[in-house]
């Protein structure tokens, strides 16, 4: 039986662009070092101060030229995670949105494309930059299957982010085709609580944020003082490790993977490309290497 292989959607397309540019030669230049049943299926993320943005606060400083050159000499398609849920007719005619669309349009040897929560920016991208393709966003918080299996069959998106919660419904994500599996793209490495309420809102409130309000919200989960930790993400529920993408989703025909991250270090990013990526034997090697860089500070 031939299994496919897994395409990982990595975070910070503006916001670790220093640690690509170490990484993806990295991964060009010593390709025996990773996992042959793996490859990168596209970048995200969304430069800072972006009204379109959502899911996570962009703070991402590179500039766009810089990165689209970067993801078009790697062969990667980029993402611009514009997942604002609460956008209003005037906020489609911002100019630096507008332009980052423009300008990522401009299609090297892969198709780039927009992660989206509202229908409203949807409608507009599709007729203004007919050349990008959409990815529905996780920031709509789908924990219901029906909602879920409803938001796969919708033409306008290329893949669906489910809420991380229904990772492991596995009898429910049998039953789709093959064509519907090839739109899922699980949420890996999701640190959040799973008895969580607020998530939507959480969302809503990085949304306003993005829109100049000068909003917080204080997370009520359990130890949420911590933070991220990718040891506490790893006794999530859902949590889908690398054993479980070998040998659960990609016999059943999964191979759509996202591993979260924007706002968080470049160390511990480094810390998912080794664990997700990296062969165990390689993965002091590549850690050596990327450290090394004197180009780069990971902290």
């Amino acid at each position: 039986m031939n299994v496919k292989k897994a395409y990982y959607h990595l975070p910070g397309l503006f916001e670790f662009y220093e640690l690509y540019q170490v990484f993806l030669p990295l991964y060009r230049q010593h390709r025996d070092w990773f996992y042959d049943w793996c490859e990168i299926g596209s970048i995200y993320g969304a430069p800072a101060d972006c009204l379109w943005g959502g899911g996570r606060a962009g703070f991402g400083e590179q500039g766009p030229r810089e990165v689209l050159a970067l993801m078009q000499e790697y062969g990667i398609s980029a993402r611009l995670t514009f997942s604002n849920s609460l956008l209003r007719e005037e906020h489609l005619t911002d100019k630096k949105c507008n332009a980052l669309c423009a300008l990522f349009e401009q299609n090297g040897a892969v198709q780039n494309g927009v992660i989206i929560h509202s229908d409203l920016l949807l409608e507009y991208i599709k007729k203004t930059y007919p050349g990008l393709y959409f990815v529905s966003s996780t920031t709509k918080v789908l924990t219901d299957f029906r909602e879920c299996h409803k938001e796969i069959q919708r033409e306008d998106f290329r893949y669906v982010v489910p809420d991380f919660r229904l990772n492991k419904a596995l009898d429910q994500w049998n039953t789709l085709s093959q064509a519907e599996k090839d739109k899922v793209e699980f949420l890996c490495n999701e640190c959040c609580w799973p008895g969580c309420r607020d998530r939507k809102r959480c969302y809503e409130i990085v949304s306003r944020k993005n829109l100049g309000e000068d909003v917080e919200h204080a997370c009520q989960a359990p130890n949420a003082t911590e933070g991220y930790r990718f040891s506490k993400a790893m006794k999530n529920p859902a949590f889908i490790s690398i054993d479980d993408i070998r040998t659960i989703y990609l016999p059943r025909g999964f191979s759509h993977f996202k591993i979260e991250g924007r706002s968080l270090g470049s160390a511990l990013i480094l810390e998912f490309l080794l664990y997700y990526m990296t062969k165990p034997e390689h993965q002091l090697e590549a850690r050596e290497e990327i450290y090394l860089d004197n180009m780069l500070d990971l902290f």
